[in-house]
């Protein structure tokens, strides 16, 4: 299977440059994430009315905590969090979406995976400014979570194009990726390298 690619809003851009962003990259790009904790549920559902209305399809776009927005805009899936509703819950309640669960430990990802999360994200991997002073947990931590676990598991944190075949290399099925693309100074250019590097990391 393709490595993913999975991009991650920010939530310091508006829908409006996202959107303008995440048109241009969409071909190397599989799946967005929209992660805007500061945003309503009304305003999240208006910011994806913007993006879809490009053409970027919904069966792609997975969001941040929110299954009930999921749901209601057709969207691909729910990306959970340590505080938010239980994998299983969600797993019944919105049966029409994926659920991905986002972990940082082997023991946090068993238990999701026991609950019936489809996919897991992991991270940070490496140190990331987005968690600054927090060590990344490194490869070989990947591969220890990847090993036991039988659902897809996404890595997420510092992964540059230069890491992200090693990070393709261990096992993982997909990088997450936030300021390495929508805050790069050519978006699209930084898109195709990350896409050049996984694929060639599958392949070795």
């Amino acid at each position: 299977m393709r490595p993913s690619i999975h991009l991650m809003s920010t939530g310091k851009q508006t829908f409006s440059e996202l959107t303008k962003i995440v048109t241009a990259v969409q071909q190397d790009v599989d799946y967005l994430h929209i992660r805007e904790k500061q945003r309503s549920a009304a305003e999240i559902f208006d910011g994806l009315q913007q993006l879809t209305d490009t053409g970027f399809p919904r069966d792609r776009i997975i969001i941040n905590d929110r299954a009930d927005v999921a749901s209601v805009a057709g969207c691909f899936g729910v990306q959970l969090t340590h505080h938010s509703l239980p994998v299983s819950q969600v797993k019944q309640t919105f049966s029409d979406l994926s659920v991905g669960k986002s972990v940082h430990s082997l023991n946090e990802g068993i238990d999701a995976e026991q609950e019936g999360a489809d996919f897991l994200l992991y991270g940070n991997i490496y140190p990331t400014a987005s968690k600054p002073g927090k060590a990344g947990k490194g490869l070989s931590s990947l591969r220890e979570i990847i090993e036991p676990v039988g659902c897809p598991v996404v890595a997420i944190g510092g992964i540059t194009p230069e890491r992200a075949g090693d990070v393709i290399r261990a096992g993982a099925q997909g990088i997450a990726v936030m300021s390495g693309i929508l805050q790069a100074e050519d978006p699209v250019e930084a898109a195709q390298a990350y896409r050049k590097e996984i694929d060639g990391g599958r392949m070795l």
